[in-house]
């Protein structure tokens, strides 16, 4: 059930109507969009929705949809169920059009139904498989051609008329342009004269005091009087002729004509329901449009009364806000089973009758199929009324002042509201003595909350806001207003009331400071205290919002501080017991071949009963091979390894930290700082405590493989699993920087040149924030807006270096 009658006209769904129709190609679109009616039934609406999404999606992904010729014949078929009627060559012409129209549409589905399976299934279900669309096609084209005429081969009988015709006119001219040339000779025509025709046969035009003179029939005059149009004896039987020729090629095209309307009078029910395809299409097609101007989607869709929306916008003043470049403040509003009733209170011009409009507006529209400009991940309910009190309806007719036509509102309210209603309110209570208003209003809202209906109220009333404290289905809400320079930030804030800032917006627009101060003084201190407390909350809000803010950036430095240095100690340790480890199996390797040559001397003394000198000189050997094994195992390895490059430490370079294992790449510098990254890691140092180092020796601390890693990562795997593509819609800015930042990493490690972040349309305060973090890349070398088909301002194009 709906409430007023004028509903539409009220929230602006009649502007919605318009909207639709100047989006039609057709008539027959246009006729769809008056049947238009709001929903209850949840799997209709759910299917409507599903139709208008799919063809979005058809219309921003193919540009080969047919949107030509879709011509309205459904009343010339009506005309021809009867035997001896008939469709004129014209409509022939349109009939072949049109039906090449609905063809293109059937076979554009036909491979489709995987992708677009509710289109599919519409088109499938309204053009009957026993219609062979491409039959009668061929057989009106094998009779009419391209100029809309009947052919000359479409009988034999029409062939030769036409060519008997043709035969005769050519004689009849031969004849006319040598009698033209006497005339001419004679001085009875004018110089910019020539043969003409008038009532259909061919004429010459003589200047009136010689008309006499030429023997004929004189057809006509000039307006002046100073011409006369003079068929001459001489031809006057051959265009006899011709014009008894010509009706019976009339007669003959008739026949034609009668014959192919009987070959397609059987199929005129079939015919007909493909045109009704063909407006249904052409409807669909103009709420898609709408839908992608709107950036609207289909929210996930609950057979539930309930709201739940996300960065819900005004459709129409969307539109008007994007002709003239202004950004739209977006609504996220929530009704359920324990908030069923939302307060709303603010100041005057704050945006809350915007809002309810903006919530009505919505349902209607979701209720009636469309689109609507809702973030994809809310939740939308289906409501089986929908009744509202917004505007003035005061009538001298019916002897109604404002506030009675409140009540007379309220009155139907309290009849038929129940939990399958929602109900939205503006100035609840106004219109009359303001405690009788504000009593009466309580009242009323008890009742309403007993119901269990779902609705939202504006009210200014403070006994409202109590009132909603105070009892459980109700939720205060505020409009958004900056207090310390008293301006309204038209979004809606859930949760606790707002003030009316009655006395501080008439200051400011320059009433007396005397009158405003008596004024708090007759409102008496409770009120004041209660709007003051309300005023201190909100400045309070924000003077914490931006402090808070300040410590999520700051929290996030530090533990970007802490990774890092986390990271640089567990790779120390790790290099440390690498070391160590070495270390350890070297010195057993030595222990090992120092006992082998022990035994061997032993051995070899014992064998050869070596003297005193011969085993003094063994002795000296075992000793000698003693220190070049430890010269060996250290000093010339440590050489190699960490083999010094002359020059300057700069950008790229390989660098070592001066008594220590750690190696890197010089990734910046900046005076006597330098970043250097450590495998995954980055981290700073002083310039002094580096030294360069070959890449030689890089490669061999870092053990690069033949797949190719760096510190850690395989980039041929990295590069089979990386995305150009990035989509941060609905992200925080902190999650969205981060992910920026990843895709960033992987792309410059990996050369890539482009990359697309998809970051939606919405208020733009994403893709700001997007494209400022772009510019702190120096591998960044630009960025541009999508093709307006694939996505336009809704997604940045970024060019790497």
């Amino acid at each position: 059930m709906l409430y007023p009658k004028n509903i539409e006209s009220k929230i602006g769904f009649d502007t919605i109507r318009d909207y639709v129709k100047e989006r039609c190609i057709s008539p027959l679109g246009r006729a769809f969009v008056d049947k238009i009616r709001f929903s209850e039934n949840f799997e209709l609406v759910k299917k409507l929705i599903g139709q208008t999404a799919e063809f979005k999606l058809v219309l921003q992904l193919h540009s080969s949809f047919p949107e030509q010729n879709y011509i309205d014949l459904s009343h010339s078929l009506e005309s021809i169920q009867k035997e001896g009627t008939y469709l004129s060559e014209e409509l022939f012409t349109d009939l072949k059009l049109s039906l090449r129209t609905i063809l293109q549409i059937q076979d554009f589905f036909s491979d489709k139904t995987e992708r677009y399976p509710l289109l599919g299934e519409m088109v499938a279900q309204a053009v009957s498989k026993s219609l062979d669309l491409g039959d009668i096609i061929d057989q009106i084209d094998g009779v009419i051609d391209e100029r809309g005429m009947v052919r000359d081969n479409a009988s034999e009988e029409l062939y030769s008329l036409r060519k008997r015709i043709a035969a005769e006119q050519q004689s009849v001219r031969r004849a006319l342009e040598r009698i033209f040339k006497t005339v001419k000779n004679s001085g009875w025509i004018g110089d910019d004269m020539s043969i003409s025709v008038r009532n259909g046969r061919l004429v010459i035009p003589l200047l009136a005091e010689h008309k006499r003179k030429l023997k004929g029939f004189v057809h006509d005059e000039s307006s002046t009087g100073q011409m006369a149009f003079v068929e001459p004896a001489e031809v006057l039987e051959s265009n006899n002729e011709i014009r008894d020729l010509e009706i019976k090629e009339r007669r003959e095209v008739i026949r034609i004509l009668k014959a192919l309307t009987s070959q397609i009078r059987p199929e005129i029910p079939n015919l007909k329901k493909a045109y009704f395809l063909l407006g249904l299409v052409d409807f669909i097609r103009a709420k898609a449009l709408l839908g992608i101007e709107l950036d609207a989607s289909a929210p996930l869709l609950v057979d539930e009364r309930v709201i739940e929306w996300k960065h819900a916008r005004h459709p129409i003043l969307f539109l008007t806000h994007q002709k003239l470049k202004k950004p739209t403040v977006p609504l996220s509003v929530e009704l359920n089973a324990e908030d069923r009733i939302l307060i709303v209170s603010g100041p005057n011009a704050g945006g809350k009758s915007v809002m309810l409009k903006t919530i009505g507006l919505c349902q209607y529209m979701a209720q009636s199929g469309f689109l609507v400009p809702i973030s994809p991940d809310s939740k939308l309910g289906i409501f089986k009324d929908l009744f509202i009190d917004i505007g003035d309806e005061q009538s001298i007719e019916n002897d109604l002042s404002t506030y009675s036509s409140h009540l007379t509102n309220m009155n139907f309210f309290l009849s038929n509201l129940n939990k399958g209603s929602l109900f939205l309110i503006d100035e609840f209570g106004t219109g009359t003595e303001p405690n009788l208003g504000g009593a009466i209003a309580e009242s009323l809202l008890e009742h309403f909350v007993k119901s269990r209906a779902k609705g939202v109220i504006n009210t200014h009333y403070t006994n409202l806001k109590i009132f909603a404290d105070k009892n459980r289905g109700l939720k205060n809400g505020a409009m958004k207003f900056d207090a310390e320079n008293l301006e309204p930030l038209y979004a809606l804030e859930m949760g606790k009331p707002g003030s009316s800032f009655a006395i501080e917006v008439a200051g400011k627009i320059g009433l007396p400071a005397y009158i405003t101060k008596r004024a708090q003084k007759k409102l008496g201190t409770q009120q004041v205290d209660f709007e003051k407390m309300l005023k201190e909350l909100e400045i309070e809000k924000k003077v914490y919002a931006d402090k808070n803010l300040q410590m999520l950036e700051q929290n996030k430095l530090l533990q970007t501080k802490l990774d890092q240095y986390t990271g640089l100690k567990t790779f120390l340790d790790g290099e440390k017991t690498r070391i160590i480890s070495e270390a350890k199996k070297e010195a057993r390797e030595l222990l090992k071949e120092s006992n082998r040559k022990i035994e061997q001397v032993i051995r070899e003394i014992k064998e050869t009963q070596a003297d005193k000198e011969r085993t003094q000189e063994i002795r000296q050997q075992l000793e000698s091979f003693g220190e070049e094994k430890l010269k060996s195992e250290t000093k010339t390895p440590e050489k190699n390894k960490w083999e010094k490059e002359k020059g300057e430490i700069k950008l790229g370079s390989f660098v070592r930290v001066m008594g220590q294992e750690t190696i890197g790449e010089v990734i910046s510098i900046k005076g006597k700082d330098v970043e250097m990254a450590v495998g995954q890691l980055k981290t700073k140092i002083k310039l002094n405590r580096l030294e360069k180092v070959s890449k030689k020796a890089f490669k061999e601390a870092t053990k690069e493989s033949p797949s190719v890693k760096l510190g850690g990562v395989d980039l041929n795997e990295k590069m089979a699993n990386f995305s150009f593509n990035l989509d941060i819609r609905g992200k925080r800015a902190e999650e969205a920087i981060h992910a920026l930042d990843s895709l960033m990493d992987d792309a410059i490690v990996l050369g890539y040149p482009e990359l697309r972040i998809v970051h939606g349309k919405g208020d733009g305060i994403l893709r700001n924030l997007v494209r400022t973090h772009l510019k702190s890349y120096k591998q960044v070398n630009g960025f541009e807006d999508e093709h307006a088909d694939r996505g336009g301002h809704g997604v940045t194009i970024v060019k790497l270096k």
